[in-house]
């Protein structure tokens, strides 16, 4: 991350709120120094002060084995991000760069027997489907969830570190913050269009 104090987000509250609004992060081991990572959902839960991860992946991958050879490991949760062109700079013969959101939590991470992974799996899927839905956790057989808990192992995670940034040309002065907002809500490209609410919803807090 580009760790500058214009784009730190220090607020505690608000780095929850990202990482719960963007669920689906890389989550980064290593075993013997060799790194392994693997993108998946997981659940953000604050219990007392402390924040945790939950979640599950499958068993004799990599970042399986490397998560159980190594308690450390690092959750990276990203949101927009988008090209921002100095063209549209007050003074344009500037350097161009990349806009963008992303919270880093490092914690320690223990895996989970087949009751916690089971609890786990039935968490994540109530929160997506609701309760009327024919793929409902509660809608499943016994057998069927038995079958491929054996491949999968919950895990949770104790965040012992947490760093936002919020790349949002808070360095830049008001012209060219009008300028690049224009710029991306022209784009034809969704991600463009939310990093450009993002910084119309920052300039208004």
């Amino acid at each position: 991350m580009y760790r500058v104090g214009h784009f730190l987000e220090k607020d505690r509250d608000k780095l929850i709120a990202f990482m719960q609004a963007h669920p689906f992060a890389v989550l980064i081991g290593a075993n013997n120094n060799i790194p392994a990572a693997t993108q998946v959902p997981l659940q953000v839960k604050i219990v007392g002060n402390e924040i945790k991860l939950i979640g599950h992946v499958m068993r004799k991958t990599k970042h399986h084995l490397a998560f159980s050879a190594n308690e450390h490991v690092l959750a990276l949760f990203h949101g927009a991000h988008a090209y921002v062109s100095a063209s549209v700079y007050e003074d344009p013969a500037s350097a161009s760069t990349w806009n963008y959101s992303s919270v880093q939590a490092r914690g320690t991470v223990k895996l989970l027997d087949e009751a916690g992974t089971r609890k786990v799996v039935e968490d994540l899927t109530n929160q997506y489907e609701p309760h009327h839905s024919p793929s409902a956790f509660h809608q499943m057989s016994d057998e069927y969830i038995s079958h491929h808990l054996k491949a999968i192992v919950g895990f949770e995670i104790m965040v012992t570190e947490l760093e936002g940034v919020f790349k949002l040309s808070q360095n830049h002065p008001q012209g060219n913050r009008e300028n690049i907002m224009e710029y991306l809500s022209q784009s034809d490209d969704v991600q463009a269009h939310e990093v450009a609410k993002q910084m119309r919803n920052s300039s208004s807090s």
